[in-house]
């Protein structure tokens, strides 16, 4: 049997008129192997990177030669630092030889310079006015800060639309008391359309490089609530009106009021400690409540799909083919619902073990699994 090839990881890279700057995203690296010659660098270690603490590896063949006794790297807890020393002092219209770019070769944007840049900064010393308090700062607009700003008021936006659907509920559930489930989706189902389909970009923005999270969870989410939303809810309006529709939409909603301004702060690079641990504590009753009234959906939707047939396809028909909505939901409550979960709940387990870390003890300082 063929040995499984390591992961890659994220590796971003810059350059100025002398060195090429490479920086490799992972944290907590052990025994790295980094390996220079004159147009190739390789590198193996294990470390925590998109796809958990695994080993690593890459290799680069080079656009031009570097000098490999003046390049170096350094081990930070949160990622590799490698320089490496160009043998001519000359910019490089491209990192690698080949003309395809790997997908997990990124653009270090924070520490990119053209040799317009480095001219201006020459020029602007030549000319610098030695009283400081005359200088003017002028605001520099980088596609790094653009794509910041883009993700912040999409999170921002999203926070707004389900903070607006908590609002509703909460304020028709405190007036009319149980009497307004029948109504709760109709008061509200145009806002969650809405945001759902906007979380869809949430796919595209770890394809694109904009988050480091990886595609198949989000994909994964996003995809699931699109069927049960789309397919489910808003497909069989007889499952509209019923109470497991106001406590799903409910709590799909308060997860995202602890999730999105999380999102927010982290785009900045802000750690703010009651917002990360909300994030990742409040999962622990939503998602299983999130998951039972996904069930029940689904359990309480067979009979009113085998009465409509909807997205069934019957013989005959001219493609020879025959499908049965109701047995892939069967299904999916016998063999995949309680699997999905578990593996839903471990994943956030995982991610809230990396953030906030296990539970220590006051009287012993041990660590408990």
């Amino acid at each position: 049997m063929a040995q499984e090839t390591p992961p890659h990881p994220f590796v971003y890279w810059a350059q100025n008129r002398s060195y090429i700057l490479l920086r490799v995203d992972l944290k907590d690296v052990k025994n790295p192997d980094v390996q220079v010659n004159e147009n190739c660098i390789k590198c193996s270690t294990a470390g925590v990177g998109a796809r958990g603490n695994l080993l690593y590896e890459f290799e680069l063949e080079l656009h031009a030669n570097i000098s490999p006794l003046k390049s170096q790297y350094r081990v930070t807890p949160r990622q590799i630092d490698i320089s490496l020393k160009k043998e001519d002092d000359e910019w490089w219209p491209k990192l690698t030889c080949s003309n395809v770019k790997p997908s997990w070769l990124k653009i270090d944007f924070d520490r990119w310079k053209t040799e317009d840049d480095e001219e201006e900064e020459a020029l602007t010393k030549e000319n610098l006015d030695p009283n400081p308090e005359e200088l003017v700062e002028k605001p520099t607009f980088t596609l790094e800060k653009l794509k910041k700003m883009y993700l912040f008021i999409y999170n921002l936006w999203q926070l707004i639309g389900f903070l607006y659907i908590v609002t509703t509920l909460a304020v028709r559930y405190m007036k009319d008391g149980e009497e307004s489930f029948p109504g709760a989706y109709e008061s509200i189902h145009n806002a969650l359309k809405f945001c759902q389909l906007m979380q869809i970009l949430e796919i595209f923005h770890p394809v694109f490089g904009y988050t480091k999270g990886g595609v198949m969870e989000a994909v994964v989410q996003v995809g699931g609530r699109f069927v049960v939303l789309f397919c489910l809810i808003e497909a069989e309006p007889r499952i509209q009106t019923k109470p497991v529709i106001f406590y799903l939409v409910l709590s799909w909603s308060i997860i995202e009021l602890f999730r999105y301004p999380y999102y927010m702060a982290r785009v900045y690079n802000k750690d703010i400690g009651i917002i990360t641990w909300l994030r990742y504590t409040m999962w622990i009753p939503l998602y299983p409540l999130g998951f039972v009234c996904e069930g029940v959906v689904i359990l309480r939707n067979i009979p009113y799909f085998e009465e409509t047939e909807k997205f069934s396809v019957a013989l005959p028909n001219p493609w020879n083919f025959s499908f049965h909505y109701p047995t892939l939901m069967r299904i999916y409550l016998l063999f995949f619902f309680l699997p999905a979960m578990y593996s839903m709940m471990a994943h956030m387990q995982r991610q809230r073990r990396k953030k906030i870390g296990p539970y220590v003890t006051k009287s012993s300082g041990n660590k408990e699994d």
